[in-house]
């Protein structure tokens, strides 16, 4: 929610400073997300006299201007065709940047004539959308004034986050009052804010033929009509105050009803009257109607949605949005103002299915006051008389408004029960009555009718904390139990805490990405199980199936931005048809090791660094790392033959881990070789539970014994099955077995390859013999000569 300090002021009599205004809006729970002056951008622009302008030598279309900016006369080249000697307009010395597209302004020869600086558009200068000339002041201008001071473009924006429980203030008004009840100022009455309003405006004749037959979705339908109306454009200061909370002006009708649903937080809408066929109603919509909202989309509607129609068509959907038919243009005589409420669940309903969001939409769905349907309607009506003259007629009244209330009992006591904050009973008074609330003798509490939050007690102390001023509850240690606490953390929590840590210490940096991807992402790994009905965006639509994506995504990100070794991981859930799945997710992108005098080349980073990442994070995690075989290919987002996975038995995958494909890389626009892996963290095996009392440390007796073997095989077969099969020739006695060499050349035919691998033999009792040695020998080149190794000579 937005608004200016300025417009802030109408309804808060106040002399508190902004940065007091800001500090009073946070303590009341009214965040402040930022301020921002919209001059500070436009201070290097002043207001300027053109003194003459003459033909360019060398351009038909350009003009050489002599331009008085209060220093003096300068040159300047201008295109503009409403150029021309005696106009007053804003112009740009060298060294201003234009707001619009970033440029610096510079003395620089255009088509060979200098020129010092530019005479400006509104569109140039984010005022507006004009850019066929430059901007025209009044002749009256001071000339050299800085254009914010003139332009009053000095009035901060102050921009706050309003929880969804806070309805009242999704208006200027209502955070006016939290300010006053807050002792920041005076809420000024309503014909004091709006300056001499009508509040009771009579009307000529009868109402308009309005009703609703829909008493559930919308229980009130006020409305009048104005005729003899002139449309055009709204007056200036309507125009200041909506372009500073970043809303379009369109015309003075459209705006007038802009400017009362930010600043009382009353939507309403405005009808061409000689658009309308008969009299309006409200009802529910009839499966197969269709309406093109003033978004100039057209939505489907069914039963279930709340319309307003008249005795031929749809032309608005309740509370969300209007109708582009019966919308209001220039050409608007006689119009009807509608001011309705409507049921806050039916809209918040509607708005999901047909994926609408609009500022409407957002203050019917929290609730506005079901009590201001008069009021709201008889201040649009003295706005149009005001601006766009005209005559109203009698309002009509359907149904009835949603006005019940509800008494909540109340112990002063509570706030420092539950609150934390002794506060005296006639503060909590005071401040409960400043919100709006009625409070009886007997501390019997009615809210106003425009807080539909409010339910019991506990919102009664919410209301008085939050208005004295959270800051001054005091901070109060619970009470400790004696003794050690009790480990609360779960396996599968201990387990993300290892990994990470384990992680963090091998050099990796911890990312944390969106759960949500586009669908093009998702699908360059095998599609997403789940897609959202009402996505942030088109491109976060799809839950995630595997963490790579947005690791790639960063890793893009990275690279372009000058890193030359990205080392990533992230522990989250991939979102699969079955269940949410934790994951341990890395990427290597760039160089493993940067060139140097020792080192050479930059080395780039291989699937074997990412198995080595894989085995590394598997062995902190508990998995038993000896046991995994490497089989298969990790799928296809994957590179052939440069991709594997890690088994426990042939089912149990724990990691997948490899090159990315560079089909996949080019989806991400990567460039080179990426290497990853994904650890299944729910597919490691728990440990069983022994108590927390390690072992005791038994080192062996005796020395261990080391013996190479170096096997011929054929270049098919895997290294990791020959090794397994080989420290599986005789487990008593080979604790461990490692490959460390492969040849293929000289002496060694054809599609075949020499495997060198290197045994750890641990006695038990007592030495190995040379028997023993030799018996073990000839288990180990048995067992390699089952899958076709033979010893090599």
């Amino acid at each position: 929610m937005k608004f200016t300090l300025s417009w802030l002021k109408e309804h808060l009599d106040t002399d508190a400073s902004l940065d007091e205004i800001v500090l009073a809006l946070t303590r009341v729970g009214l965040e402040v997300e930022g301020v921002e002056n919209p001059g500070a951008k436009l201070a290097a622009f002043r207001v300027a006299k053109v003194l003459s302008a003459d033909r360019h030598p060398q351009a038909d279309k350009l003009q050489v201007l002599q331009v008085d900016a209060g220093d003096g006369p300068l040159q300047v080249v201008c295109g503009a065709p409403n150029a021309r000697a005696g106009l007053v307009g804003v112009f740009g010395s060298p060294g201003a940047v234009v707001p619009a597209n970033g440029m610096v302004l510079k003395v620089a020869a255009i088509r060979g004539v200098e020129s010092n600086g530019m005479m400006c558009s509104s569109r140039e200068l984010e005022l507006g959308d004009e850019h066929d000339g430059i901007i025209e002041l009044p002749d009256d201008a001071p000339i050299g004034t800085a254009y914010p001071d003139y332009a009053g473009l000095t009035d901060p924006v102050i921009d706050v986050s309003i929880t969804p429980n806070k309805q009242d203030c999704m208006g200027v008004r209502g955070i006016a009052r939290d300010l006053a009840a807050a002792g920041l100022g005076r809420l000024k009455p309503l014909a004091e804010a709006y300056r001499g309003a009508m509040l009771d405006i009579p009307g000529e004749g009868a109402g308009p033929d309005v009703r609703t037959d829909d008493a559930a979705g919308c229980p009130a339908f006020y409305a009048r009509t104005v005729s003899g109306v002139t449309n055009g454009a709204s007056p200036p200061w309507m125009q200041a105050r909506l372009n500073a909370i970043g809303q379009k002006p369109i015309s003075v009708l459209v705006d007038i009803t802009n400017f009362v649903m930010f600043d009382l937080g009353r939507p309403l809408h405005v009808y061409d009257q000689a658009k309308l066929v008969g009299g309006l109603v409200a009802r529910k919509a009839v499966t197969g109607e269709s309406v093109v909202a003033l978004n100039g989309k057209t939505y489907a509607l069914d039963e279930t949605m709340t319309i307003i129609a008249d005795d031929e068509k749809v032309h608005d959907i309740g509370g969300i949005m209007g109708g582009e038919e019966t919308g209001v243009s220039r050409t608007t005589t006689d119009v009807l103002i509608e001011c309705a409420y409507f049921d806050p669940e039916s809209i918040a309903r509607t708005g999901q299915k047909l994926l609408l969001t609009s500022d409407a939409r957002t203050r019917f769905e929290r609730g506005v006051d079901p009590a201001f349907l008069d009021e709201g309607l008889a201040i649009a009506t003295w706005l149009v008389t005001e601006h766009c003259g005209g005559t109203p007629s009698g309002v009509t009244r359907a149904g009835m408004p949603l006005l019940a209330t509800r008494t909540v009992a109340y112990d002063p006591a509570r706030a420092e029960t539950l609150g934390g904050l002794a506060i005296g009973a006639d503060r909590q008074r005071e401040i409960l009555e400043s919100l709006g609330f009625t409070v009886s003798a007997d501390w019997h509490v009615t809210p106003p009718s425009w807080r539909r939050d409010v339910d019991g007690s506990a919102d009664l102390v919410e209301e008085v904390i939050r208005i004295e001023g959270i800051d001054k509850v005091p901070a109060t240690p619970l009470p400790r139990a004696p003794g050690v606490a009790v480990p609360t953390a779960t396996p599968e929590q201990k387990l993300e805490r290892r990994v990470r840590r384990a992680a963090a210490a091998r050099g990796l940096n911890e990312a944390v990405t969106w759960s949500f991807l586009s669908q093009a992402q998702a699908d360059s790994f095998g599609g997403g199980a789940w897609t959202l009905a009402n996505p942030i965006s088109e491109e976060l639509k799809v839950m995630r199936p595997s963490l790579l994506p947005g690791l790639l995504a960063a890793t893009e990100r990275n690279l372009k931005r000058g890193a030359t070794s990205v080392r990533l991981f992230e522990i989250g859930r991939r979102y699969l048809a079955d269940a949410e799945r934790p994951t341990l997710g890395v990427v290597l992108a760039g160089n493993k090791r940067a060139r140097g005098w020792q080192s050479g080349k930059a080395q780039a980073f291989d699937a074997f660094d990412a198995k080595a990442e894989a085995l590394a994070l598997l062995s902190e995690a508990g998995a038993p790392v000896d046991n995994l075989q490497v089989m298969g290919e990790a799928g296809d987002a994957w590179h052939p033959g440069q991709s594997g996975t890690l088994r426990l038995g042939p089912k149990t995958v724990l990691a997948a881990f490899g090159m990315v494909h560079p089909l996949t890389l080019k989806a991400f626009d990567l460039d080179g070789a990426v290497a990853a892996v994904e650890l299944y963290l729910d597919a490691i095996p728990s440990k069983r539970s022994t108590g927390f009392m390690r072992p005791a440390f038994t080192p062996p007796a005796l020395q261990a014994v080391t013996r190479d073997f170096a096997f011929l095989v054929p270049d098919t077969l895997a290294a990791d099955s020959l090794v397994r099969a080989v420290k599986g020739a005789d487990k008593a006695a080979i604790t461990s077995a490692r490959l460390f060499d492969l040849f293929t050349g000289a002496g060694v035919d054809s599609g075949m390859k020499s495997l060198a691998i290197e045994i750890t033999l641990q006695p038990g009792d007592k030495s190995f013999t040379d028997d023993d040695l030799k018996a073990v020998a000839d288990k180990v080149v048995a067992a390699a000569t089952k899958l076709g190794a033979s010893l090599r000579g």
